[in-house]
């Protein structure tokens, strides 16, 4: 029966300098297809993709509005890596996808534009909402959210 007190004998070590990380096999790691291709970037433009089909049918109203808007297609030989064979249209076309671009600074305007609907969006709710306070019981308007996972869940509270 061994001492508990009493240490093993333990095997000596060889340094970590002579350990040689050569002899290991790295296996080759895979990572998925991208399911659209990303094109090579242009200056000062912004690509977006346009459905043209919605369940294999065609959608030309959705097109013809971004087209409106002032998105343009891109031509395959505009960007030859993404050049597919039995494009007919000569436009950069995936899976009912065509690719687009527009000017950023367009882009920017557009963003800026749609931002401002949705504030004021926002304080026509808030001034329908604040017709209704009263100063005996006032409502309360928070503008916060907080998203949390699985600090509760589970543990019986």
């Amino acid at each position: 029966m061994s001492n508990p007190s009493t240490p093993a004998t333990a095997t000596p070590r060889q340094p970590r300098e002579t350990e040689t990380r050569a002899e290991e096999v790295r296996e080759e790691s895979y990572v998925p297809p991208s399911t659209l291709p990303v094109p090579n970037p242009e200056a000062g433009f912004t690509f977006h993709w346009v459905a043209t089909h919605v369940l294999g049918v065609a959608d030309p109203t959705n097109v013809s509005k971004r087209l409106r808007e002032g998105w343009v297609p891109v031509k395959a030989v505009d960007h030859p890596e993404l050049e597919l064979p039995g494009n007919a249209a000569g436009n950069v076309e995936i899976g009912g996808l065509m690719l687009c671009k527009m000017p950023t600074a367009k882009v920017v305007a557009r963003q800026a534009y749609f931002a401002e609907q949705a504030r004021k969006q926002m304080q026509s709710v808030d001034a329908a909402l604040m017709r209704n306070n009263d100063p005996r019981m006032p409502l309360f308007v928070q503008r916060k959210s907080k998203t949390t996972r699985g600090q509760s869940f589970g543990n019986g509270t």
